[in-house]
């Protein structure tokens, strides 16, 4: 089974919208499209063929997750539910759940999801939680559970089964409603090292905080998900965002390189007042979809900035640091960044849409990596290719056909490549396998 962890992107006009893989996809991103232009958020876009897996609310019934396959699953207003890994004795295991609630929904200011994997003896290896924030906005986000081989880390080095456990943090809390959110799973494995590398961090690197990232900027729109969002390399990126909605974009950094980000929201064109604090929030998650850092920018009615804090260049040995900002960048490939506009804001701005640029950073050449033994699952997720940094230079995934580029590079009318991208989007080849 294949699961694409690329992006794909087709310029209509002077706009980028995500490219789904299948007609049925291809169908939801239509009406995404029309959902930005009659003004409402787009939905949130699972991977393309996701299975459906129901979470055991005992370990003992837990359904077994598949690395590299992609899964939908629900999360209940309370309670938590269990899903298994099965795993060997060395590969390094990670998944990420991706909580999804219902834009209607209501949460407390610490309400988000936490993410636990234990082995078979109820030891803990491992325990993530990601919160939405002051804004109370509800929109997509994701944390991790993983299961490391590594001298610094004594349990949970056998083989055997695994248990992934997801729960909400504040279900009871103030202002939160107990509706059930979708989840998006998705498992990946990493493979040992031929040889024994460093155990400890390093030391030193440039932690100044860089200088933002100047030029005109290029429209490109965010993906509506992990799975369809938009590549871009180092550049500076417009995009219009409504309150509410939640764009993705996915950066190749290869081992060496650091990223840095800043984002520019725009004035309110609507000349109302008021301050929606946390407003707009820009998250940094890996490859295996792990949250690395985040920014919030207060927003009232004046054009703001803010830059995410600065980051180490990729290094295999960063997971053996114990700042997680440091650990999370520990492997080369596709990292995400995620932009959420509070849909408080539209109480007292409008409905917008309101200008968002991303000033995107990539430091560093490229240097070789770890040697692994054997493949990560799904295949390539843990390297950049040529075509990796090919579809970021064009906003096009890797394995798009010629049309697709020359829609993508070239541009078309926006009602003539809705007709034509209808026809052509099931084509669109998968970017990542599992072999």
């Amino acid at each position: 089974m294949a699961v694409r962890v690329g992006a794909a992107a087709l310029v209509l006009g002077t706009t980028t919208a995500a490219l789904p893989t299948t007609a049925a996809a291809a169908a939801g991103q239509a009406s995404a499209i029309a959902g930005r232009a009659s003004g409402k958020p787009s939905p949130y876009a699972f991977a393309d063929g996701a299975r459906s897996i129901e979470g055991a609310t005992s370990t003992g019934d837990a359904a077994l997750l598949e690395p590299g396959e992609a899964y939908k699953s629900a999360l209940p207003g309370r309670g938590r539910v269990s899903y298994r890994l099965d795993l060997d004795a060395t590969s390094n295991a990670y998944v990420s759940v991706t909580a999804v609630p219902s834009p209607d929904t209501t949460v407390s200011v610490i309400d988000g999801i936490k993410v636990t994997v234990q082995d078979a003896e109820g030891n803990t290896c491992s325990d993530d939680t990601k919160r939405f924030g002051t804004a109370r906005s509800p929109h997509p986000v994701a944390a991790w559970g993983m299961r490391e081989i590594s001298p610094n880390r004594p349990l949970c080095r056998k083989a055997g089964a695994y248990y992934v456990s997801v729960e909400r943090v504040d279900p009871d809390g103030d202002g939160s409603s107990p509706d059930a959110w979708d989840l998006e799973l998705l498992a990946t494995t990493e493979p040992r090292t031929a040889r024994t590398g460093a155990t400890g961090a390093p030391e030193v690197w440039n932690s100044a905080t860089p200088q933002p990232l100047q030029g005109e900027p290029e429209h490109r729109d965010g993906g509506a998900g992990f799975t369809g969002a938009t590549p871009v390399d180092q550049g500076v990126w417009r995009a219009d965002i409504r309150p509410g909605q939640t764009l993705f974009y996915e950066v190749p950094v290869d081992w060496g390189q650091q990223i840095a980000v800043t984002a520019d929201l725009g004035s309110s064109e609507s000349g109302g007042t008021g301050y929606t604090s946390d407003a707009l929030e820009l998250a940094l998650y890996n490859p295996a979809r792990g949250d690395v850092a985040d920014v919030a920018v207060g927003y009232d009615g004046d054009q703001k900035s803010r830059s995410l804090p600065p980051l180490p260049p990729v290094d295999h040995a960063n997971r053996y640091s114990a700042i997680a900002q440091v650990s999370a960048m520990r492997f080369a490939g596709s990292y995400y960044l995620v932009a959420h506009l509070a849909r408080g804001v539209a109480d007292s701005f409008g409905d917008g849409p309101f200008k968002m640029t991303l000033r995107v950073a990539v430091r560093g050449e490229p240097r070789g990596g770890p040697e692994y033994v054997g493949e990560a699952v799904p295949k390539g997720v843990f390297e950049v290719s040529e075509q990796d940094r090919e579809a970021a230079a064009e906003g096009v995934a890797a394995g798009a056909d010629t049309a697709m580029r020359v829609l993508a590079v070239g541009g078309i009318g926006t009602g003539s490549a809705l007709l034509v991208g209808l026809g052509v989007w099931t084509l669109v080849a998968r970017r990542r396998s599992v072999v």
